[in-house]
């Protein structure tokens, strides 16, 4: 579905991103693991069409560079950590957006089609009660639920998540795991994401890519790239010990 050449970012002097290839299949959630600044996100925006890069990134065979953006808005959905949001928009406006690349415009009539996939995303979501309230009112998760929401309704074949539980409580961080988790079993489907908490990582990654300063470590199965030995060079601690002591404190 997705393949990624030689992939390179950099601004000035500074490369961001520097020799990453990869590629992703049907079925597979690759988690983009590493420390602070290892060019997580950087790949994920280069994916995304929102970060200049040289090399090549295709989907289905063609290069990203080279379709439209109404194109790829129906094959790839983009969820960000921050959302910056200025108008009053209600949560089902924004929700409703993710349909934009279905429809002849924005004031097209409504199809039966666009209603039901904005019902089963505010359903999904867990957004339906808010569904009228400004976007302005919300609390940061309730915001992350809500473009969770537009990108489902966007019905996409990949999904893009650069930390996807950025801001939720603890229930909506199992939720949202379990509902991509769910979206994923439908075929056609992948999911890239970035993702700072490797227990979530490994409890729901099919498979990785270990990053540490711009180049990709190592890449493939999870289970044999979240190594003792892979971690531990990566992040310069005893990583395994560490996340022990952490659940030590729940006995």
């Amino acid at each position: 579905m997705l393949e990624v050449n030689n992939l390179r970012v950099q601004y000035d002097d500074f490369i961001a991103v520097d020799s990453v290839s990869f590629s992703v299949e049907e079925g597979q959630w690759l988690m983009l693991v590493g420390p602070n600044g290892a060019g997580k996100s950087t790949v994920l925006n280069a994916v995304a069409q929102t970060a200049p890069y040289t090399g090549e990134i295709l989907f289905d065979g063609k290069n990203l560079k080279t379709m439209r953006p109404d194109q790829r808005a129906t094959q790839i959905g983009v969820l960000s950590q921050n959302h910056f949001v200025e108008y009053s928009f209600t949560v089902e406006e924004i929700v409703r957006l993710g349909r934009y690349s279905h429809t002849r415009g924005f004031f097209s009539e409504k199809g039966t089609d666009n209603e039901e996939a904005i019902e089963q995303a505010l359903e999904k979501t867990g957004m339906t009660e808010q569904r009228n309230q400004s976007v302005l009112t919300l609390s940061g998760g309730e915001l992350q639920r809500t473009f969770l929401a537009q990108v489902l309704a966007q019905n996409p074949k990949i999904l893009l998540l650069d930390e996807p539980t950025n801001h939720l409580d603890l229930i909506y961080q199992k939720q949202t795991f379990s509902l991509i988790r769910e979206w994923l079993h439908v075929p056609g489907r992948a999911v890239v994401s970035v993702v700072h908490d490797l227990s979530l990582a490994k409890l729901y990654g099919t498979h990785a890519i270990l990053l540490d300063h711009g180049k990709a470590v190592s890449s493939g199965i999870l289970s044999e790239i979240l190594t003792p030995e892979n971690l531990n060079e990566v992040y310069k601690m005893d990583v395994g010990a560490w996340m022990k002591t952490l659940l030590s404190t729940w006995d």
